[in-house]
């Protein structure tokens, strides 16, 4: 994962969005549907329809980049809602791109060795 300044807050975009959008089809959803300035430095995380492929938007503060990502078995877990967006930490992101369910991570326990 690419290392983010301090501060970089993480959306997913709610509901499908239209894979075949690049650049400036995913900075207008950033200002229509989500309502948020695609140049503030944030990234925002889109899914298409199946489900198994997703685009990152973030601006670096002298240009857009654009990331794409498609899961070779599986889907990536996204939120029920259709519309709006969700929150994600940096970590809860690394699981997204991961294939990994990052709603409900489970953290191991270390077996006690009886001493």
């Amino acid at each position: 994962m690419i290392g983010l300044p301090a501060g970089t807050r993480i959306w997913l975009a709610a509901g499908v969005t239209d894979m075949r959008c690049g650049f400036n089809g995913l900075t207008a959803r950033v200002q229509t549907a989500l309502t948020d300035d695609p140049f503030s430095g944030h990234i925002f995380v889109f899914r298409g329809r199946r489900g198994d492929l997703l685009k990152m938007l973030w601006w670096t503060g002298d240009g857009l980049c654009l990331l794409a990502k498609r899961l070779e078995r599986g889907r990536f877990i996204w939120p029920q809602a259709t519309e709006g967006s969700v929150s994600l930490s940096q970590a809860q992101l690394s699981m997204l791109l991961e294939g990994i369910d990052w709603r409900r991570p489970e953290r191991t326990n270390r077996p006690s060795s009886g001493l």
